[in-house]
């Protein structure tokens, strides 16, 4: 005779709880959010946490997906818009208004986190973040090249440079006024 074990219904919504967790983690970066904060926030216990996502990284992982999931919409207009370095000028914009929705909540969760783990050797982790700064990378190049008058040195150290400033306003917007940031941005482009 066997006993047939029915799979217990998950009580809660899982993109909620992903949502919750993913604002949880971007506040206090992944090293300084807990089990306990974590399940405090999502308002289910441990147990379903590593029922549905295995652990803290899995969960995290998700979190990570969830974001860029949100944010597509910004890529995409990004990717599809004609207008060579306005539109880099217009991400970052973009990005930024994105970041102020929350008070709470400040800078870009992909930079805080890669910020985080640059130095942790957690390969899925680094490879989400790599693979996320290499595309953002090649955006910048493809619209720098729209400009016939650049060479490709020009291109790769403008590229550079925006990928940093880039990074630099992400990280400001956790501290800065949106006035602030706002000048940032129209002084980076000013210098192209």
């Amino acid at each position: 005779m066997y006993l047939k074990v029915m799979a217990r219904k998950k009580e809660y919504n899982e993109e909620e709880v992903i949502e919750k967790a993913m604002k949880l983690f971007w506040r206090n970066g992944y090293e300084a959010t807990s089990m306990q904060m974590l399940e405090k926030e999502m308002g289910i216990n441990k147990f379903s946490i590593y029922s549905s996502f295995g652990n803290k990284n899995g969960l995290f992982l998700e979190c990570l997906k969830y974001y860029n999931k949100k944010i597509s919409t910004i890529f995409e207009t990004f990717k599809s818009g004609t207008n060579g370095i306005e539109d880099i000028k217009q991400f970052f914009y973009d990005s930024v208004s994105l970041d102020f929705k929350d008070d709470y909540i400040k800078g870009c969760l992909v930079t805080n986190t890669y910020n985080e783990f640059y130095q942790k050797e957690d390969i899925v982790i680094n490879k989400q973040m790599n693979s996320f700064m290499n595309n953002l990378k090649s955006i910048i190049i493809e619209k720098l090249e729209m400009d016939g008058t650049k060479d490709t040195e020009t291109i790769t150290k403008q590229a550079n440079y925006l990928l940093l400033a880039k990074h630099g306003l992400a990280a400001a917007a956790r501290v800065n006024s949106k006035k602030e940031i706002e000048d940032y941005i129209e002084m980076t482009f000013n210098n192209l």
